[in-house]
C-alpha cells in the first residue's frame, strides 16, 4: 500500500508517486507529469506557456511503456514547445502614461493623474483614469489596478449562497 509520498527509481528515471498516482519523469531536459487515472488511452498534453508536458495514463499501463510513448513522441513534443516560446506573449504591465490596458476585452489607455487625495481608478471611453498620490510606486500602482479589477469582477458576478 502506497503511503502519502514515495519514491521509485525507475530504469534511471526518478518517479514520485503520489495518494492519486502522479510522477513526474524527465527526458532529457524536458520534465514530464505523470498523472495515472481510469482512463483507457494515453494522453498528451503540451501546456503554454512555457510548454509544460503533461501525460495521462490508464492505471493499468507500467511505467516503461509511458516512458518509451513519451520517447516515441519526442520530436513533437519539442516542435509544439518551440511553437509556444516563438509566440508573442503580452509584456508586463509598468503602469505607466499612455500604456494599453484590458477590461472586459477592450483594450484602454492608461492616464495616470498624481494628486494628493485618496487613490482610486475611473474608466472612460477609452481611457482608465488612475488617480494615485505623487511619488507612488509600480507596485503600489498595481495593488490599486488590481483592487479595482477585483471590484469590477464581484459587481459583475452575482453571489451566490450555498445552503446545506
Amino acid at each position: 500500500m502506497l503511503t502519502n509520498k514515495h519514491l521509485v527509481t525507475f530504469t534511471g528515471f526518478r518517479y514520485y508517486i503520489k495518494m492519486h498516482s502522479q510522477a513526474t519523469p524527465t527526458l532529457g531536459d524536458i520534465e514530464v507529469d505523470v498523472v495515472l487515472k481510469d482512463i483507457k488511452n494515453i494522453h498528451l498534453s503540451v501546456h503554454p506557456p512555457a510548454g509544460r508536458v503533461s501525460i495521462s495514463a490508464p492505471l493499468h499501463m507500467n511505467f516503461e511503456t509511458i516512458r518509451v510513448f513519451a520517447i516515441s513522441k519526442l520530436s513533437w513534443i519539442k516542435s509544439q514547445q518551440k511553437k509556444m516560446q516563438a509566440q508573442e506573449r503580452a509584456t508586463p504591465r509598468e503602469y505607466l502614461e499612455r500604456e494599453s490596458h484590458y477590461v472586459w476585452g477592450k483594450r484602454y489607455l492608461l492616464v495616470v493623474e498624481e494628486k494628493d487625495q485618496p487613490p482610486g481608478i475611473e474608466l472612460l471611453q477609452n481611457r482608465i483614469i488612475m488617480r494615485v498620490r505623487p511619488g507612488t510606486d509600480e507596485h503600489k500602482r498595481r495593488s490599486i489596478a488590481e483592487e479595482w479589477y477585483r471590484g469590477q469582477v464581484k459587481e459583475a458576478v452575482p453571489s451566490y449562497r450555498f445552503e446545506m
